[in-house]
């Protein structure tokens, strides 16, 4: 389309300059004609003088009658040339005239033709940025589009990582027999739980399932990390969280992360293997985006429509709002997961490794289901006591209660989940799709039952008492991770049981 433009441009220009050519060349020839009639008249009339003075100097004996007629024919030879001297001098005016519009309209030419020139470059600039710019739109309309097509189970497409191992039907029976009273976690270990992004935010999280774990007397903390800090931070964190329970109990320490809290527990393990490796006997990763999250990137993929004021948002939210890093999101997009991967190895052959994915439920049931996330306690009033005598629910207000503070976390994750299952086809528990939860060289548990990724770590409101619960499950998974590890050792899986 640009050469179109460039030969308009120079045929243009070619027949402008052809033109000017023709204008000054026809100019000149009336210039020439105008002098040659102007010599050619002159000549005639120094002729006639020369003649009539001669024959008026010759004949001297001529008659008064003659000279009358000689001055009545001169003063005819004057009007005729008084009559030829005035034409000559309108000749000349007359082509002066026109020498005058033939400049005027040449200039004329050649000022239009610049502006002609000027504009139609402009208008060539113009629509070529209109181009550019159409073809910019049209490129982040498609990569907006496209999304994270290409992205979700990229760890399994890849043939330079270890295949996974399906654990799904053991796991069953671990978590059956727990549901029987049937425990096998030892206390010869520290089992520490590390929370997820925006966990700082809930106060519930983990909590039933530490409780649990301290009620069958088992050592277990849940990890003060901030959870909002990059993963490489919080690796970092998590690290000199390891060795000081290590050194303070002399116990090794078994790690369940969920969510990012996998992430950061993979990082710590990848970067700082060489001092964690007698002191860590494995990791459960939960629900954790291992290969990236296609919420996150599609939210802060580059190059697509609103992307700048998507990222303002997000910033604001995540900045000035929450008061964390921007990067503990960035860090879960599938670019930053794959650059990490590439950097640093999980050793898989060293420590035993577990990865528990689930998929969200999307029935219009689950916009009743409200997850319990913190206590709020109400405030002392001071009521008269003679309106509520006797009022069990007065008595509470004036003493001061703890109320529950709910939100539908189960709906935001079942709408998340049917817009991953209608746009990619995956699977998903809201925000983390199956595929991705899969950490190659990993024992994987494929949970079929319906699980949104807010449900193990938060209660929720309707409890199922035929069904197990998350410390039931996080007991399982981790029962499981003992076995993992004793079979590396060569020891009896079901040894030393509490």
């Amino acid at each position: 389309m640009d050469d179109y433009f460039v030969r308009i441009l120079e045929l243009a220009s070619y027949l402008s300059h052809r033109l000017i050519q023709f204008i000054d060349i026809l100019f000149s020839d009336i210039e020439r004609f105008s002098q040659d009639s102007e010599a050619s008249v002159s000549g005639c009339h120094e002729k006639c003088l020369n003649n009539s003075n001669w024959s008026s100097q010759g004949d001297l004996s001529v008659s008064y009658k003659t000279s009358a007629n000689i001055y009545h024919l001169e003063s005819e030879r004057r009007l005729i040339n008084h009559q030829r001297n005035y034409g000559i001098i309108g000749s000349r005016q007359n082509s002066y005239f026109i020498h005058q519009v033939i400049l005027f309209s040449l200039c004329g030419l050649r000022v239009g033709g610049r502006v002609m020139s000027t504009c139609s470059r402009c208008f060539y600039m113009y629509l070529r940025q209109i181009c550019i710019e159409a073809r910019g739109f049209i490129s982040r309309v498609k990569r907006m589009l496209q999304g994270s097509s290409d992205d979700i189970g990229w760890l399994q497409r890849s043939e330079q990582f270890p295949p996974m191992e399906d654990g799904t039907t053991h796991f069953m029976e671990l978590l059956h027999d727990v549901r029987n009273g049937i425990h096998r976690l030892p206390n010869t270990l520290v089992y520490l739980l590390i929370p997820g992004l925006f966990s700082n935010h809930g106060p519930l999280y983990f909590v039933n399932t530490k409780q649990c774990f301290s009620k069958m007397g088992l050592t277990c903390h849940i990890a003060k990390i901030h959870s909002e800090a990059s993963v490489e931070r919080n690796s970092w964190e998590l690290k000199q969280y390891i060795e000081e329970l290590y050194w303070g109990s002399r116990k090794r320490v078994m790690l369940l992360g969920h969510s990012k809290g996998g992430v950061d527990a993979a990082a710590a393990l990848s970067m700082y293997w060489s001092d964690l490796k007698d002191k860590v006997a494995g990791l459960a990763l939960v629900q954790s985006p291992y290969g990236g999250s296609p919420i996150v990137s599609d939210i802060l993929r580059e190059g697509q429509v609103a992307y700048k004021e998507a990222r303002r948002i997000m910033e604001f939210i995540i900045c000035k709002i929450i008061k964390g890093d921007m990067r503990s999101l960035e860090d879960l997009t599938y670019e930053k997961r794959r650059e990490f991967i590439s950097k640093h190895r999980l050793p898989v052959e060293q420590v035993p490794l577990v990865s528990f994915h689930t998929e969200a439920r999307v029935a219009p049931g689950v916009i009743a289901t409200m997850s319990h996330i913190a206590h709020a306690e109400l405030p002392w009033l001071p009521l008269p006591r003679f309106l509520y005598v006797g009022d069990e629910f007065a008595s509470g207000i004036i003493s001061g209660r703890k109320v529950p503070v709910v939100i539908p976390v189960a709906a935001a994750m079942a709408v998340c989940a049917l817009h991953l299952k209608l746009r990619y086809g995956e699977a998903s528990d809201g925000l983390v799709t199956r595929r991705d939860a899969e950490v190659p060289g990993s024992v994987v548990v494929r949970l079929e039952r319906k699980l949104d990724h807010a449900w193990m770590v938060y209660p929720s409101q309707k409890k199922d008492q035929l069904e197990a619960d998350a410390s039931d499950m996080c007991e399982a998974l981790l029962t499981m991770l003992v076995e993992i590890g004793r079979k590396k050792q060569g020891e009896d899986p079901v040894a030393n049981c509490i």
